[in-house]
């Protein structure tokens, strides 16, 4: 399959370049510099020099693509803003095509909300914070689209060997200073390995008959706590830790970090049954970070 990916050199979209390369697909992705140009191209990729806010420079792209993989996210305050533009002009050049374009939106597993002791799937309510109501609304444009063949997948809190969402924990391990914990430390995280991700995205991608939303965890909900004494262990660290009040995190990072302090557990029954997808990264003690 041809591929265009809005995203490819972020941390996931990484991953999911290599693991698309690697099972024979062509894939262009996204540049805005000499030095994306080359970390694509060192990927297997084909850079296409444009930027994510002016779809002018890319969406034609589209006319000559089997799939579509949107991960892109500027993380500014424009965020929402950036991706219902991007949104939109997927939509209006898909519908000019003459068959559906394949398409993966990617939303997150924020958009459930605390879950506390349910386990989210793909059925369960969305209380996304707000912050990222916007995700919600794109996805059901998206679905809704008859010029589309779309499929929503929502990552659980993402890990990988330089950290990923450990990289706060596994910073101050380094530094000998005391973990910061915002919430308490008994807040659960689903968690999914990247490299795990990634197969998601491609099953999901090479299936264009699955559509909807899908849950990608490994783990369906791990204490903050069980993963900071984890680190703690493999990195001799002593400090200890501190508590960050939500009042405090929302106040010194912003509306965004809200996501961190919510206790969640999440299920991936749908991915798992329709795709064969089976995380190799079930237990994160057992993985490299």
């Amino acid at each position: 399959m041809n591929i265009l990916i809005l995203g490819g050199t972020g941390s996931i979209g990484t991953a999911v370049i290599r693991e698309l390369v690697r099972h024979g697909h062509s894939v262009t992705g996204l540049s805005r510099s000499e030095s994306s140009d080359a970390a694509l191209t060192a990927l297997g990729a084909r850079p296409l020099r444009s930027d994510l806010r002016h779809p002018g420079t890319w969406v034609r792209a589209i006319a000559r693509c089997d799939g579509l993989i949107q991960i892109a996210a500027t993380f500014g305050p424009d965020m929402g803003e950036a991706d219902s533009l991007t949104v939109n002009a997927i939509l209006r050049q898909a519908g000019l095509r003459p068959d559906p374009l394949r398409m993966i939106y990617t939303g997150g597993c924020w958009l459930y909300g605390a879950t506390g002791p349910r386990v989210a799937d793909e059925t369960s309510l969305m209380r996304p914070i707000s912050p990222f109501v916007w995700m919600k609304d794109n996805a059901a444009r998206i679905l809704a689209c008859p010029s589309v063949s779309a499929a929503v997948i929502h990552p659980a809190m993402v890990y990988h060997q330089e950290g990923g969402v450990f990289s706060r924990y596994l910073e101050a391990a380094r530094r000998a200073a005391p973990i910061e914990i915002w919430g308490s430390i008994a807040t659960r995280w689903p968690l999914v390995q990247r490299d795990d991700l990634a197969r998601a995205y491609r099953l999901l991608l090479e299936t264009p008959a699955l559509t909807g939303h899908f849950n990608a965890s490994a783990e369906h909900g791990v204490p903050v706590g069980d993963i900071t004494a984890e680190i703690a262990r493999r990195h001799r660290h002593d400090a200890g830790y501190v508590v960050r009040s939500l009042k405090h995190v929302l106040n010194k990072y912003g509306d965004w970090a809200e996501g961190p302090t919510l206790d969640q557990q999440m299920a991936s029954h749908r991915l798992r049954s329709l795709t064969g997808w089976h995380p190799r990264h079930r237990d994160f003690r057992k993985a490299q970070f």
